[in-house]
């Protein structure tokens, strides 16, 4: 399906609508990911004008916007390919040794224009190349402090929300880990790297991943303190 034929035009009343039933369901069900991408949407619009902007003040994110290529496996299916140290290739080992795919993303449905739709596209996208850059598991620590790095990028009340949500699933001894280590370092490293939604990632998939990391101020995770 295409971002257009996906959208579903809402009014205010409805968006407001949408977005309470979305956030008492996921609460309710955290697994439930296109309630999670719905309250993201319905009350992302601010955050989302604000990526757009900067995205077409930057060289990179002017290209994004004009050429919209899509973290889908028709496009991305050649990391697979790569060598073993190049970013494309820890993006699909990352993918692999979960047996996720790239087109499991719900589609985007309540954004006003098909611009914003498609820059909440591609936030939801590259999600997974965040994970691979920073080196952070898809457990609930590891998508908490995610989340935080994506609040940090771009403001998304929704992030802030599912980190709400994920610490108060954690046990004592995750708790005390996330506060302690995890989102100290997230906060510190959503904010020193660079713009992040300005990168075309499709365009850097062969280049060595520590050299990646470097040249976009990536401070990776850490390891699991004891």
């Amino acid at each position: 399906m295409t971002i257009e034929r996906a959208r579903v035009p809402l009014s205010r009343w409805q968006q407001a609508a949408v977005a309470v039933g979305s956030a008492v369901g996921a609460l309710v069900n955290p697994r439930r990911a296109d309630l999670i991408a719905a309250l993201g949407e319905t009350t992302g619009k601010p955050a989302f004008e604000m990526v757009l902007e900067r995205m077409k003040k930057s060289p990179e994110g002017r290209a994004i916007l004009l050429e919209r290529p899509r973290v889908v496996s028709e496009q991305v299916g050649h990391a697979w390919d790569l060598p073993d140290n190049t970013f494309g290739a820890a993006y699909a080992k990352f993918m692999g040794s979960r047996n996720f795919s790239p087109d499991d993303r719900p589609p985007v449905r309540f954004m006003d224009t098909d611009e914003l739709a498609y820059v909440a596209t591609r936030a939801r996208e590259v999600h997974d190349l965040w994970h691979t850059l920073f080196g952070l598991p898809t457990n609930l620590i590891g998508e908490s402090a995610l989340k935080v790095i994506e609040f940090e990028q771009m403001y998304l009340p929704m992030c802030m929300l599912s980190v709400v949500g994920g610490t108060v699933r954690f046990n004592e001894k995750q708790r005390s880990m996330f506060f302690k280590h995890y989102f100290p370092w997230a906060v510190r490293a959503g904010r020193q790297c660079t713009d992040l939604m300005c990168v075309y990632y499709e365009r850097h998939f062969d280049e060595d991943l520590e050299q990646v990391r470097r040249k976009w101020g990536i401070i990776t995770a850490p390891q699991h303190p004891k």
